[in-house]
Parts: C-alpha cells; sequence; structure tokens
C-alpha cells in the first residue's frame, strides 16, 4: 500500500485549486483553462523544459517580458529616482504646495508650469547646520509630521488666514438692514460722507 508522505524541499509544479481545472463542474472548462493559460504564475506543460520556465526565443515577446521587469525609474540621469506611491497626505502635501503663494503675504513664488502632479519626485528632511542653531531651526515643538501640520501649527500663518477670510465673509455679507445699524463711531463717518 502506497502511503502519500508529505514532500520535503522545493516543488516545481504549481499547485492549482480544483475549481481552477478543466473537469470541474463549477464552470466552463474552456474559459478556466483560459484563465489558467493567461495567469503569470502558472505556465502549460508546453513552455516547461524539465518542470522549469524558459523564456521564448521570438524577440518581441522576449522585449514585453523584459519591459515588465523593469523598475519604473526617471533613468540613469537622474541617479534612477524611483516614481513614489501616492498616499492622500502626499496629495495634500502637494496641493499646498500648488497653493503657497496664498498662505504668506510677504513671499511671492513664480506661478505654477504644470497643472499636473509630477510623475517622479521626492521629498525630504531639512537639516539646519550647527550655525543655524538659534536663526534657522526650528523647535521640537513646531516640528511635525506634515507640511499641513505644520502650517496649522503657525500661530502668524493662522491670525493671517483668520483675517483674510473675515474679509471675504464681510465683502460678500448681503446689504440690508445690519448694514446700517449704529455700530459706534464708524456709522457716523458714514453718515457723514452721505451727506457731502
Amino acid at each position: 500500500m502506497v502511503e502519500n508522505k508529505p514532500k520535503i524541499g522545493l516543488s516545481w509544479e504549481p499547485k492549482i485549486p480544483t475549481s481552477f481545472l478543466p473537469g470541474n463542474k463549477s464552470g466552463s472548462g474552456i474559459k478556466t483553462q483560459s484563465l489558467i493559460e493567461k495567469s503569470g504564475v502558472y505556465k502549460p506543460n508546453s513552455e516547461l523544459v524539465d518542470g522549469l520556465y524558459v523564456p521564448t526565443n521570438n524577440p518581441k515577446k522576449l522585449n514585453k517580458l523584459l519591459k515588465k521587469q523593469i523598475k519604473d525609474t526617471s533613468g540613469k540621469n537622474w541617479f534612477d529616482m524611483p516614481a513614489p506611491t501616492m498616499t492622500p497626505e502626499l496629495k495634500k502635501d502637494l496641493q499646498l504646495l500648488k497653493l503657497r503663494s496664498v498662505m504668506d503675504p510677504k513671499r511671492h513664488y513664480k506661478k505654477a508650469d504644470s497643472k499636473s502632479v509630477p510623475k517622479y519626485f521626492q521629498i525630504g528632511t531639512v537639516i539646519e547646520g550647527a550655525t543655524e542653531f538659534y536663526t534657522g531651526r526650528l523647535t521640537k515643538k513646531e516640528r511635525k509630521a506634515s507640511l499641513a501640520d505644520e502650517l496649522l501649527g503657525d500661530h502668524s500663518l493662522g491670525s493671517y488666514r483668520k483675517r483674510k477670510v473675515r474679509e471675504i465673509e464681510e465683502k460678500n455679507q448681503p446689504g440690508g438692514v445690519a448694514k446700517w445699524k449704529i455700530k459706534g463711531k464708524e456709522t457716523w463717518k458714514r453718515a457723514k460722507q452721505r451727506r457731502h
């Protein structure tokens, strides 16, 4: 009597679930067979040599395989900078960088030349020199995890933002009875201007 002992070592033949086999009653055998052939892991027995996959001699298929294996980088001139994965935090930081001219009234920037997000970029941390210990250095309280948190923690920027929002709200406020209510000296000045 032959016993099924567990194999020790590597097995080169892939183990396919029974639902994918052509003789299974759960689906048509032709569709599942074509699914198996298209998958990247399983190769049909016709392409295997001694149980191992050997790439084809066809140059078109070989180039297609090589292109899939090449990593997505910016190129040799840019030190093979990889394309980063876009996370929600990264998207917010990029939006803030685009809108940086609105944040600070004292700084003026060039207009952004592209509307789309660049494919290759890197984000790093600025390390200050020893001479900038008191001038250009952020304290531990001021250091935040992301650019958005750092901007929200800045008090001077917060007061500027609040003032600008208040100005816009006053400008867009509908003119009605509230506009002519007595509010101190300002009302008397307005009345004087109307008379003259």
